[in-house]
């Protein structure tokens, strides 16, 4: 009788969810045939023209474990985990970026997260790859120090072009081939497709224009790079991630560098060129080597027009010759820029060790910056910073006359954002 009323009342219980709204079912929800809440989650991520990115973390010794350990044991030992894994996401995530942390597999955890493009970069969703994994690696070796748990990560961004669910398996497959390191289908593909615009140099290029904003002339072009259209690494981050992930980000960065200067030939462009890179790139031995190579094939570049904008901060510790490679491209005449400054301690101690001469505010600071006198405050002392070190300032993510204001009230060099122009081809921007 005990037995059968508590299976009527899990049953009660787990059907009870099928009409909770969706925050109450981020956490290991159930999938039902009528509604699953993570397919609900990824649409709705959508809707707000988010991208939605699967980051999967593999149990790599499961069945070593569950040898060790016995059945019963290894059952409670990967509950034990589900809910390590909720505490950390919980504390190291912002709630409302949670799609959800599900239990693929039965080993498997998935986390679905909401990703701002215009905020986020790869390396922000690798370091937090590498934060959740060593925390919870760390409170593992708390619970089980008999236990050596390892849990391999990958993760794939998912595409809005096809039907979700569809798209969300796709990428679950993805990430696991990429958490997985093994030589599969799908990871071959993926590196089959990088190897393919590599080889065909199958980029193309988008150029928002740098406006003065004291006269609204344009000073100078960002150019942002695009995969293959029509295909799945046409999305920026999707790219980069893949190039990353399978050791090709400075193969794919060189391309961007020699498109660039091609365009900027083929065009007669006269305006200054910001041309971002990773310190992947930056510190690569090879980098200098290529830079001249390019000089000498492109003659008609002046390296005193080119600003190289280093973009993901948190990365270049580690880079052995970065600042090697630093010296020797501004003793050729490139500048340089600091990203994203005002988006955490990182930007600002990038400056202080490369003194950049020119420093972009990033768009978290811009932001509805006419109504909150903290972020005008902020935007100042960075300014101050700019002045101290000689560096010009460049505002991003202007979207509204209200918000470019505020930069002309305070004197801000140079601004860029929907609000003067979106991203287009150079030759018809120029002409």
């Amino acid at each position: 009788m005990f037995t059968s009323t508590y299976t009527v009342r899990s049953h009660i219980k787990k059907w009870s969810k099928i009409v909770l709204p969706h925050r109450y079912l981020r956490y290991y929800p159930p999938v039902f045939t009528l509604r699953n809440p993570l397919v609900s989650g990824i649409k709705r991520a959508f809707k707000q023209d988010d991208q939605v990115v699967v980051i999967a973390f593999n149990l790599a010794n499961l069945h070593e474990l569950a040898d060790l350990l016995g059945y019963k044991q290894i059952n409670k030992c990967k509950n034990s985990i589900k809910v390590i894994f909720k505490k950390v996401v919980q504390e190291l995530v912002h709630r409302d970026d949670v799609i959800a942390l599900s239990n693929f597999n039965n080993e498997d955890i998935g986390l679905l997260l909401k990703v701002d493009p215009k905020k986020t970069s790869v390396s922000d969703i690798e370091t937090l790859v590498h934060k959740l994994k060593k925390t919870v690696n760390r409170r593992l070796g708390e619970q089980y120090p008999q236990l050596k748990i390892i849990y391999h990560t990958g993760y794939m961004f998912i595409e809005k072009k096809y039907e979700v669910e569809a798209s969300f398996q796709k990428a679950w497959q993805l990430a696991i081939a990429m958490a997985e390191k093994r030589v599969t289908s799908e990871y071959n593909e993926m590196l089959f497709d990088i190897n393919k615009i590599i080889e065909e140099k199958g980029l193309s290029l988008l150029a928002q224009p740098i406006i003065d904003v004291s006269t609204n002339e344009i000073q100078a072009w960002e150019m942002l790079t695009r995969g293959p259209k029509g295909t799945s690494l046409e999305n920026p981050l999707s790219l980069f991630s893949v190039a990353r992930q399978t050791g090709k980000l400075f193969e794919l960065e060189m391309i961007v560098l020699e498109k660039a200067f091609k365009q900027v030939v083929d065009t007669g462009c006269r305006q200054n060129i910001f041309i971002n890179f990773t310190p992947v790139t930056l510190g690569n031995p090879r980098l200098i080597r290529e830079v001249n190579k390019f000089l000498i094939k492109y003659s008609e570049i002046n390296p005193k027009r080119i600003i190289l904008e280093i973009t993901e901060r948190d990365s270049i510790e580690g880079e052995t010759f970065f600042t090697g490679n630093i010296k020797k491209l501004r003793a050729l005449g490139f500048r340089l820029a600091i990203d994203d400054t005002g988006a955490g301690y990182a930007s600002l101690h990038t400056i202080s060790e490369i003194m950049p001469e020119i420093i972009k505010i990033d768009r978290s600071v811009i932001q509805n910056i006419d109504t909150n006198k903290v972020k005008e405050s902020m935007l100042k002392g960075l300014l101050l910073i700019a002045k101290e070190t000689g560096a010009l300032v460049v505002a991003e993510g202007i979207e509204n006359e209200s918000e470019a204001a505020v930069l002309t009230r305070n004197k801000v060099d140079l601004a860029q954002g929907y609000f003067y122009a979106r991203p287009g081809n150079l030759l018809e921007k120029i002409s």
